[in-house]
């Protein structure tokens, strides 16, 4: 079932629109708090968030722009009687909005528009593995893998690849900043962890090179 997680202070409201949308299909996880919808976020994985832009302890805006920040690309709509604060809600990173006050109908097509253009754009697998781009995540065998963010971007890296070798320069430069100093040992770390997590797949040392991962 799709997972909508709704950020509204106005808790009349925000039953109405609990009501409205599990009717319709979705189940509904209310936060009366910026801080509240924060620690939601923490535990559970959602399809879309419903966020209204005044609420307390941390406003909408800014809580969307601390999920970007952290690479949470779940889709996004404010609901907002402040038409003036749009332009900052796109660019934190809102797909839609919706102006209070709004009817029924509007919100339903507006969410179920935006989970269609979601679900339409489908993972790409090879074999077992699976890449959900928008939400920065591998499945393999329809699980989701439990990443660190190097062992997300090393396996990143040799799918674009895919049985090709990637030259351990290349995974160097992908997986540390100037600041910091990468190594061979460590790259060895992040390959073993992605073979005892991908036990079907190979991946395969390239002397002198890198590594590839097999088809």
């Amino acid at each position: 079932m799709t997972k909508i997680l709704l950020l509204e202070d106005d808790l009349l409201l925000a039953e109405t629109l609990t009501d409205l949308l599990e009717e319709n299909g979705y189940e509904i996880f209310h936060a009366p708090n910026g801080q509240q919808a924060l620690n939601m976020t923490f535990n559970n994985k959602f399809d879309m968030y419903l966020f209204d832009i005044n609420v307390p302890l941390i406003d909408g805006l800014t809580l969307l722009k601390e999920l970007r920040e952290a690479d949470d690309l779940t889709a996004t709509i404010f609901l907002t009687s402040h038409k003036e604060m749009l332009k900052n809600a796109f660019l934190n990173g809102a797909d839609d909005y919706i102006t209070k006050p709004f009817d029924s109908e509007e919100l339903l097509l507006r969410v179920n528009a935006l989970m269609k253009r979601i679900k339409s754009q489908k993972k790409e697998c090879i074999n077992l593995l699976c890449h959900d781009e928008m939400h920065k995540t591998f499945f393999y065998n329809k699980e989701p893998l439990e990443l660190s963010k190097k062992e997300y971007d090393l396996l990143l890296l040799l799918v674009q690849h895919i049985n090709k070798a990637v030259p351990k320069e290349l995974i160097v430069d992908a997986l540390w900043n100037t600041s910091e100093s990468g190594s061979e040992g460590a790259i060895r770390v992040y390959i073993n962890r992605l073979k005892q997590l991908l036990p079907h797949m190979k991946i395969e040392n390239i002397r002198g090179i890198g590594y590839k991962l097999v088809s």
